[in-house]
């Protein structure tokens, strides 16, 4: 048989027909193929999207912070950034819009942004119950330092005159001093004069602030006061005599027995002694009970603002409040006859309460502090020209002494607080957005741009520049003492009053003033500024709600009632048996 053929391959399996490019299949594969190749750049446009608004709303939110004519233009930056201290790592410059103007800084952005979302959420929420109150031990003190227990002091040893420093704070201080020590060396006290300051500008004298007569006549009592040295004695040549007293002669808070050790033999010898400067020259403690009663007395009782200083004064108040003070013997001292009764223009429908806040961040105390603000080198520029002026000896230590960093001054609590760093205080203790507030102080560093923070967390924000007209304000132009005195009425008579340098003379003559009258109804709010600074270098981590129970633990631990404690200032303390009595003994 023949041979069985080969059994043939199978042939393989048959591929569809390539489609051709009009079919609808061809159509099919290109759009799968086109929505593939979108997806993926489509998703990270959607994430690129989403990064970008959410960094346009934090944009937003902090340049709402500024005020709207300085917010800053984003540039590219041509040099390096300058180095900052580390403390303040939080800083957003902000470029000056008029030619010329150098920046200031606006600190701690992350925080103030943080705090205007707090305020917007508490709004409508109840104020904590103690924010507008003392404890209730406050309420055991009253004033008592108007009761006397000793005959009048006639005077024979001789006369004293005083050219008192600074300004009216530091004054106010020498005059009673000066009280204090005619009292103890049985002589006649000259009614003081003032030094002209070339920080202060003001050429005031006693009569132009303090009532002379009532003052004469209130500390009658207690010593003679005259105002001129008799003739026989004016044309005495007192440094060639020897009767001429500087500082360098009297040790800072030296004790009584100096005094009649030191001064009492010129006294006797030449008929008069003139202390130049005298800040700070008499001790609080040792001294004589009644003495320091008689120093309480002329605080508290003898000095009486001039009838235009109290008018005005009241006109202050009656607008903050929204109707005329209340008669008290708070206002009694402050507003004399003014008081109780309604000044004309002085309702304008106010707020019913009001907190006095006092920003002690002048350029002479920004200077002075030796402290940093985040300016860079046109802040320390600036700084260290006006030094030269105003503080030549603190220039020439700076050039002769390794002094401290300003870094190791702010964790110390040596700085004084910025409007930054004062609002968040206010914010984090829960003052509302809408609380009114009266900004006492002179021109702050840095102007509007410095202010903003607290404009827009708190835009109920008034000064006596606001409140007053200008025609009402004409007669206490340049003369930076009597405005002073305008905000020393404000800042007593408030319904809550914060500072924001417990070192501040003004913040302690109002405290005292408010703790002698007040009755425990007049809280005083003080910032332990190291404690508080070291929550705030933690600026760029912290959450609020931690910043704010810190906060609030170091303002209750100061808002505690205790007797003045050995060596404090009367003037900032009352409460000891000498000014205030207790009414549980």
């Amino acid at each position: 048989p023949p041979p069985a053929m080969p059994e043939a391959a199978s042939p393989p399996p048959l591929l569809p027909p390539p489609a051709s490019a009009s079919s609808p299949a061809a159509s099919v594969l290109r759009t799968r193929r086109r929505r593939r190749a979108w997806r993926r750049p489509r998703g990270l446009l959607c994430w690129g999207a989403l990064v970008a608004f959410f960094f346009l709303m934090n944009w937003w939110m902090f340049s709402r912070l500024q005020d709207p004519a300085t917010r800053p233009r984003f540039r590219l930056r041509r040099h390096p950034p300058r180095a900052t201290n580390s403390s303040l790592s939080t800083l957003e410059e902000v470029n000056a819009t008029e030619k010329g103007k150098r920046p200031h800084p606006v600190m701690l952005t992350r925080l103030l942004a943080l705090a205007a979302h707090a305020l917007a959420e508490v709004d409508n929420r109840p104020e904590p119950k103690d924010l507008w109150k003392e404890p209730i031990n406050a309420t055991l003190w009253k004033p008592c330092s108007d009761q006397r227990d000793w005959e009048a002091s006639e005077g024979t040893n001789g006369y004293i005159i005083i050219s008192a420093n600074g300004g009216i704070n530091q004054q106010r201080v020498a005059i009673c001093n000066a009280v204090t020590i005619s009292r103890l060396l049985n002589a006649t006290l000259v009614i003081p004069k003032f030094l002209y300051s070339n920080v202060w500008l003001d050429k005031s004298q006693f009569r132009d602030i303090y009532q002379e007569d009532y003052f004469i006549k209130y500390l009658k009592p207690d010593i003679r006061i005259v105002k001129e040295l008799p003739l026989e004695l004016q044309s005495l040549d007192l440094e060639a005599i020897g009767s001429l007293v500087n500082d360098t002669d009297v040790m800072k808070e030296a004790k009584p027995s100096i005094y009649v050790k030191k001064i009492l033999p010129i006294l006797l010898k030449n008929r008069v002694v003139h202390f130049v400067g005298f800040g700070n020259r008499l001790s609080f403690d040792p001294i004589p009970f009644q003495l320091q009663r008689l120093r309480c007395r002329c605080n508290f009782h003898a000095l009486r603002f001039v009838h235009k200083i109290q008018e005005t004064g009241a006109l202050l108040v009656e607008r903050l409040h929204g109707h005329m003070p209340h008669l008290s013997p708070l206002q009694d001292n402050l507003l004399g006859h003014f008081a109780g009764k309604s000044v004309p223009g002085g309702n304008r429908n106010g707020s019913s309460k009001y907190l006095a806040v006092h920003l002690r961040f002048e350029i002479d105390m920004v200077a002075y502090s030796m402290c940093y603000f985040g300016g860079g080198k046109d802040e320390e520029e600036e700084l260290e020209m006006y030094r030269q002026i105003h503080f030549p000896a603190l220039t020439e230590i700076k050039r002769t002494t390794k002094l401290p960093s300003a870094a190791f001054l702010r964790s110390e609590g040596k700085c004084p607080l910025a409007p930054e760093e004062a609002v968040l205080m206010l914010a984090a203790i829960g003052f509302k957005r809408r609380t009114s507030i009266y900004i006492a102080g002179a021109e702050i560093y840095g102007g509007g741009r410095r202010m903003a923070a607290i404009s827009r967390l708190y835009p109920a924000l008034v000064t006596k520049e606001t409140l007053l007209s200008p025609s009402e304000l004409e007669p206490f132009r340049n003369f930076s003492s009597q405005l002073a005195a305008l905000d020393f009425i404000a800042c007593a008579s408030a319904d809550a009053f914060a500072m924001t340098d417990p070192g501040s003379q003004f913040s302690s003559l109002v405290q005292g003033y408010r703790m002698y009258y007040g009755g425990g109804d007049l809280p005083t709010l003080r910032p332990n500024k190291r404690r508080l600074a070291s929550i705030l270098v933690k600026n760029a981590t912290i959450e609020w709600k931690e910043f704010e129970t810190r906060v609030n633990k170091l303002i209750q631990q100061t808002k505690q009632v205790h007797e003045r404690p050995i060596a404090r200032s009367i003037f900032r303390h009352p409460r000891c048996p000498e000014c205030m009595c207790r009414t549980d003994n």
